[in-house]
């Protein structure tokens, strides 16, 4: 099974741990303007079921004018997982929709509400939550015969790590108020979220003043190395190759992209005939277990992607050391700390949990309707 998983990721893309295909979600606010709320009513002409995020398409009478809308929505991942299909709408079917409009003052429309007429019945709202268990259902952590605990797949219903309990990175403590995306509440805040350097500080909040509209896992679909494969929505998977003392951690917001953490005792350099010295999207990880939890070391991260989304920024002298605890079958703690003297006065730490999902981990494309 884990020879089977692993090879498949690997020939679809072995290519792509240095190569910049993977993530493409943008937050909402760097497109839609959230102080001007619109309602359209018209007809829908088609549906696109693409990632990074589904549009319906929509005429609505002006007058004697017709003018075709786009209605963006969520992810194929997350609408599927919320029940809704392709044919939910179909064209000639008629709806109302609610949400903001585009910064740029094109005819677009983010779906807050979409609502089938007649009959008000609301759809393609994301009701997708994470999966509970009750406590006489909790299992104990799965063990190998080593006895470390099993990081990834015990048994043959297969499963992934998802749902985290937070999608931004902030130094423990700060409290600061931010949405799923990382955008602040106020920007006045900006000094709490991290001990940042006063450059760093600046272009972080330069890029909050523009809503993360430059964010390059949006413009570029650049990949999410570093902390941010662990704030997707759609999950990582663990596998353990015993055998040759690696763990592939294969990434479901990544276009199938996966990162390879080594215990087999190598420093953390390139290979001379593979990427030499050449920094990574995913940085050269190494690692060992103290008791139950796996520690890594991570260095040699490139600066040409977002290290963590809401766009807290990073240097090539980024290192970081992630700890990941499986405290029962269905939680994954992750523990991390950052250590950046480039862009941070000091090392600085944060967390968070991920729950156990049974099934495959789905596969998310950035570029399904990029042009």
């Amino acid at each position: 099974m884990t020879a089977r998983i692993v090879t498949g990721w690997c020939a679809a893309l072995c290519a792509t741990i240095a190569a910049p295909l993977a993530l493409a979600h943008h937050a909402i606010v760097a497109k839609f303007d959230d102080t001007k709320p619109t309602e359209i009513e018209g007809i829908v002409t088609s549906v696109d079921w693409r990632n990074p995020h589904v549009h319906v398409f929509v005429n609505v009478a002006r007058g004697d004018a017709v003018e075709n809308w786009a209605v963006e929505l969520e992810s194929t991942v997350l609408l599927d997982r919320s029940g809704w299909k392709h044919d939910t709408l179909k064209p000639g079917d008629s709806v109302r929709v609610n949400g903001p409009s585009a910064r740029d003052g094109s005819r677009q429309v983010w779906g807050t509400r979409v609502v089938a007429m007649p009959g008000g019945r609301q759809v393609y709202n994301v009701t997708d939550t994470a999966p509970t268990v009750s406590r006489a259902q909790r299992k104990p952590v799965p063990r190998s015969a080593d006895g470390k605990p099993v990081l990834g797949v015990a048994d043959a219903s297969g499963g992934y790590w998802a749902y985290p309990t937070s999608t931004v990175l902030q130094q423990t403590g700060a409290n600061v108020r931010m949405d799923k995306d990382g955008v602040l509440a106020r920007i006045a805040d900006a000094p709490k979220v991290a001990p940042f350097q006063p450059w760093a500080l600046g272009v972080y909040e330069h890029r909050q003043q523009r809503h993360l509209a430059d964010d390059p896992g949006f413009l570029n679909c650049k990949n999410p190395g570093a902390v941010r494969q662990l704030q997707t929505p759609y999950g990582v998977q663990f596998v353990q190759d015993a055998a040759r003392q690696r763990v592939f951690v294969l990434i479901g917001g990544g276009n199938r992209n996966y990162r390879i953490i080594y215990m087999d005792g190598r420093e953390q350099q390139g290979q001379v005939q593979g990427d030499d010295d050449n920094p990574l999207y995913y940085g050269r990880a190494v690692a060992h277990w103290e008791g139950d939890t796996f520690v890594v070391s991570t260095t040699g991260f490139n600066e040409d992607f977002w290290f963590t989304n809401g766009g807290l920024p990073h240097t090539d002298r980024l290192s970081l050391v992630e700890r990941f605890t499986r405290t029962d079958y269905n939680t994954l703690r992750y523990e991390v700390t950052v250590d950046d003297p480039g862009a941070y006065t000091k090392p600085w730490s944060s967390g968070w949990e991920l729950k156990w999902v049974e099934g495959e981990l789905p596969v998310y494309f950035c570029q399904d309707n990029r042009s």
